[in-house]
């Protein structure tokens, strides 16, 4: 955005646009990884998810817009997306499912095989230009070109909006949402009940997983909207901490993934404006507020609030 034109009222603008634009993928993250911890499971592997679901995209994008056309490949790489993410997660759901397997190792083996995966399959994408997703803008109707371009957002940014009160009510309303709580808190009260821990742990990783993708697919085919093996910059753990934050309340999640987006977007606002020094500690913005929030909530009773009895215990 051009905020020299505007000067200093250029900074919240960008930073309002920053929001917009890189809050989609921690809130993907963030809202598969509440769907999974709410079953007592921990994933911290879903980096890769995010990579493998960004490299899919980018990937199926490329190779369909031939066939199907540039307004439908984007769509096509989105779903790809989430079904890679989804099967990255199946393994990890299987694995760390056997018995006195920690999940914690399990997520950063995970890590691991996700990126590296992404980064094998993804290099003979990294030059070639893949067909985006399309934005609406909300403030075209204003004539003035910062607010167009400020508040321009993206269909799966408003998908993952819709998703969060969903979410949140599927828990509180429904038949399967007190079933996941139900094994999240206390899986013998749960096993009593006649549910199946097993199948219903897996179940809700393998769609933290798919979430997971589609937010890989936010990054590579809109925000950035390129494919290079560092697109997600340790996203997807920070939404990890981001799910202790928000208190396992998929709302929550909603608010603290726009406040990460946000900070990522300080650097480049002061930028835009001519201000330099200190480039690297704005940069780094979303890494210092989760330092933060990791050292505020090691308290154990700020820990323990809200988190689901039997999450990380082992099998």
């Amino acid at each position: 955005m051009a905020t020299e034109a505007i000067g200093w009222w250029g900074v919240p603008l960008a930073i309002v646009a920053g929001t917009l634009r890189g809050s989609a993928p921690f809130l993907f993250v963030s809202l598969g990884e509440c769907l999974t911890e709410k079953s007592g499971k921990i994933n911290l592997g879903l980096e890769g998810n995010l990579l493998l679901g960004a490299m899919s995209a980018y990937a199926v994008s490329y190779l369909t817009q031939g066939t199907v056309g540039s307004a439908i490949s984007p769509w096509l790489g989105v779903l790809a997306a989430g079904i890679a993410g989804m099967l990255l997660a199946f393994i990890h759901a299987w694995l760390s499912q056997q018995p006195k397997v920690n999940d914690v190792a399990v997520g950063i083996a995970m890590i691991i095989f996700g990126s590296g995966l992404a980064f094998f399959l993804g290099k003979p994408f990294i030059q070639p230009s893949a067909p985006g997703l399309p934005s609406i803008g909300l403030a075209d109707w204003t004539g003035i070109s910062q607010m167009q371009q400020t508040f321009r957002i993206n269909l799966l940014f408003v998908l993952g909006i819709a998703i969060a009160p969903l979410m949140s009510w599927f828990f509180k309303a429904t038949r399967w949402g007190l079933f996941i709580r139900a094994v999240g808190d206390n899986p013998d009260a749960a096993l009593a009940m006649g549910i199946s821990i097993s199948r219903v742990r897996m179940l809700c990783i393998m769609a933290g997983g798919f979430l997971a993708g589609i937010g890989g697919a936010y990054l590579s085919l809109y925000y950035p909207g390129s494919w290079s093996e560092r697109i997600s910059s340790g996203q997807g753990l920070m939404a990890v901490a981001l799910v202790i934050f928000a208190r396992w309340n998929p709302v929550q999640c909603l608010w603290a993934s726009m406040l990460f987006g946000g900070a990522q977007a300080i650097g480049p606002s002061l930028q835009a404006v001519g201000i330099d020094g200190g480039t690297y500690l704005f940069n780094a913005a979303p890494y210092v507020l989760t330092l933060v929030i990791m050292i505020l909530t090691c308290s154990p009773k700020r820990t323990i609030s809200g988190a689901p009895g039997a999450l990380g215990t082992l099998n």
